[in-house]
């Protein structure tokens, strides 16, 4: 008896776009984030379309965008490209998942929302403040700086997920100098991440749309080999899938992104499939949207 994958959702079109970020230059590690998109793709056909848990069947079109051409482009020489093809994937689909691709692909994906910085609301799911200096230029170390110095309020950024022993104390009262909500992998776990994210979203209530930076290094590392980033005392899968179904079936989220997956770096296909299930539980989300 055959079954129905999450690949078999790949049609010509839909509500939802796939579009991927191969971009691994301008990584604090380096590595080859840029394996991702592909190796994603290959994992979706792993997963039915069918959750037991839950009885439900997912039949949600999703239109495969291709990749965007920059693979060993620096951040700032890719910045346009990708900004343009998020551009245009969020103009024609309700919900865009954007796989990086290291996390400097955020600041241009935020870009493409096609509305002025003050109307945008990001979250982030990362071990990271992604506030390094900016004096060497776009990296994945410092995409929320990035987008603070283009003009971001700090306001309109929620960062969950935060992880000690991993950051520097200048960013942590840089992020609250700018009045950006921080939220501990501590406070997740011991307050639930349904209550976090709640309050994270009645912060960004006022704003237009919002996009979700899912930086796959904020899962615990043991569950999570391929992640150059991933710590031990991370964040459990299971947190992170809840976080996503829950934030793709907000209406305003118009895109969310993975970032830094090195599949080179993967054991037994652990980080592909982790990869591949978040999918599944963006979709899941996105199908109970009002």
């Amino acid at each position: 008896m055959s079954w129905k994958s999450i690949a078999d959702l790949f049609a010509d079109e839909g509500d939802v776009a796939l579009l991927g970020a191969p971009m691994e230059a301008g990584s604090v590690t380096p590595g080859r984030c840029d394996l991702a998109p592909e190796t994603l793709r290959r994992a979706l056909k792993r997963f039915s379309t069918y959750n037991v848990e839950t009885g439900e069947e997912l039949d949600v079109a999703v239109r495969d965008a291709g990749d965007v051409p920059v693979q060993g482009l620096s951040p700032a020489d890719a910045f346009a490209p990708i900004r343009d093809a998020a551009s245009a994937c969020t103009a024609e689909h309700k919900l865009t998942l954007l796989i990086g691709g290291n996390n400097a692909v955020t600041r241009p994906a935020a870009h493409g929302l096609r509305l002025p910085l003050d109307r945008i609301g990001l979250i982030t799911l990362d071990a990271h403040f992604d506030m390094r200096g900016t004096e060497q230029g776009p990296m994945n170390g410092n995409p929320v700086r990035c987008l603070l110095e283009d003009g971001l309020p700090g306001a309109n950024i929620c960062q969950i997920g935060l992880a000690p022993w991993a950051n520097t104390g200048e960013m942590h009262r840089d992020a609250d100098a700018a009045g950006i909500g921080v939220y501990t992998i501590r406070q997740c776990i011991e307050h639930g991440i349904l209550p976090v994210l709640d309050d994270a979203l009645g912060r960004l209530a006022h704003l237009d749309a919002l996009m979700v930076d899912f930086d796959i290094d904020v899962i615990d590392r043991a569950h999570l080999p391929g992640a150059p980033g991933a710590r031990p005392g991370g964040m459990p899968p299971d947190m992170f899938f809840r976080a996503a179904r829950q934030l793709a079936a907000q209406p305003r989220v118009r895109l969310v992104d993975l970032t830094e997956f090195d599949p080179n770096l993967d054991v037994s296909d652990i980080s592909a499939l982790t990869a591949g299930r978040w999918v599944c539980e963006v979709l899941a989300g996105f199908s109970k949207r009002p």
